[in-house]
Parts: structure tokens; C-alpha cells; sequence
């Protein structure tokens, strides 16, 4: 039987959504700056010539890198919101989705992304523009369509959708974003701590949008 001929090479290297996780992982340790697509390129066992064929500079990386992890993070609430609508006890349904969205915007990765896109907001207005729409507007724009049908089923008394998404949303998580979005050093906080804010946050919100006595009979 003839031997096969075929050479063994390396491995291929990253290409498409691939070489984006790549680039981000990155930008996400050297900052912009401090990325260079030499490494990217090296990481993604790629030539640079390669990378320059899927991107044509690294602004360009940069730019595909922060609307794939927007695209990452579209919809991501929607389990937790359909869990919510699906929920007997609005009270327990508020309260997961609380500790959902704390999991989600405070996730290490997350926090680095908005510091990282934050950073280069001056340089790249577009890029943050189209970050802040495609990922924490669009949630809190499926968010706010839930509110409206828990208003409309009498579950909530809510003038206002959109206002009271974000509500909810910096409620469970502002603070603690604040902190790890401003201090490099910011510790992991206490499962319990994020636990106790977000029990406070849903006590808030309903103390200003739970319906009135017979509402929703």
C-alpha cells in the first residue's frame, strides 16, 4: 500500500470570529496601546500579512473586536427575562433577574471591555457609540418590553418602561460597577453583599412600581 505523502504542518491558525476572540483577549491585557498586532497575529499562529488581509489596520481590529462582543452580548437577558414574565411571584422573578444582570455586567470581562472601550472613546467616538447601543442599550430596551407587559397584566403599575429598566438595572448594579469600573485594584465583592443589593434593589423598585391594592383583579 503507497505511504501517504501528504505533510504534516501546524495547525491552522485563527481566522474570523476566531481571531477576534484572540485580538480581544489581547487588548483586554495590553490595552490598545499596548496591543500590537505582531502578537495578536503570533497568538492566532497566523502571518501578520494574514491578519492584515481580515483587517486592514489595527484600529480596524480593534473596531470589529468591540462589535462582536457587543453582537456576544446581545439578547443575553433574555432567558432571565422570559423567566421573569414566566414567573407566579413577580417579587422572585425581580429579584433573579437582579442577581442575572449583577452576573452578567460585572463578569471580569465585561467590566475590562467597558474600561477598555471607555479609554478610547475620545479616539474612537463611533466605535463606543455603536458599543453603548448594540450591547447595554438594546438590553435595556428588551428589558423595558417586559416591564411594559408586566404593566399591562397588572403585575406592575409602571408609567414609563424605559426609565424603569434602568432603574432596576443600576439599582442591582451600580455601585459595585462603579468601583470596578474606576478602581484597577477593586476586589471581588462577597457573593452575600451582591446578594443583600440586589434584594435591596428589587425592594426599591417596587416600592415605587408594585400595583395598588386590587390591581390586576
Amino acid at each position: 500500500m503507497e505511504a501517504s505523502t501528504r505533510r504534516r504542518g501546524r495547525p491552522s491558525g485563527s481566522q474570523g470570529d476566531d481571531l477576534l476572540s484572540v485580538a480581544r483577549a489581547v487588548m483586554l491585557e495590553r490595552g490598545l496601546d499596548g496591543a500590537t498586532v505582531s502578537e495578536v497575529a503570533a497568538r492566532a499562529r497566523i502571518s501578520k500579512s494574514s491578519l492584515y488581509r481580515e483587517h486592514a489596520s489595527k484600529d480596524e481590529l480593534y473596531s470589529a473586536v468591540v462589535r462582536d462582543w457587543a453582537a456576544r452580548g446581545r439578547g443575553a437577558m433574555r432567558p432571565a427575562l422570559d423567566a421573569l414574565l414566566a414567573a407566579d411571584d413577580v417579587r422572585a422573578g425581580l429579584l433573579a433577574l437582579a442577581r442575572t444582570v449583577q452576573a452578567g455586567v460585572l463578569a471580569p470581562d465585561v467590566v475590562r471591555m467597558r474600561r477598555l472601550v471607555a479609554a478610547e472613546s475620545l479616539r474612537f467616538p463611533e466605535v463606543a457609540a455603536g458599543y453603548v447601543a448594540d450591547s447595554w442599550d438594546a438590553n435595556i430596551a428588551d428589558l423595558a418590553e417586559a416591564l411594559r407587559e408586566l404593566d399591562r397584566r397588572g403585575a406592575l403599575s409602571i408609567d414609563d418602561p424605559a426609565t424603569a429598566a434602568h432603574q432596576i438595572t443600576w439599582l442591582a448594579v451600580g455601585e459595585h460597577l462603579n468601583a470596578r469600573t474606576l478602581q484597577a485594584g477593586a476586589t471581588e465583592v462577597d457573593p452575600a453583599d451582591l446578594a443583600a443589593v440586589a434584594v435591596s434593589a428589587v425592594e426599591t423598585f417596587l416600592a415605587r412600581y408594585a400595583p395598588g391594592p386590587g390591581a390586576g383583579a
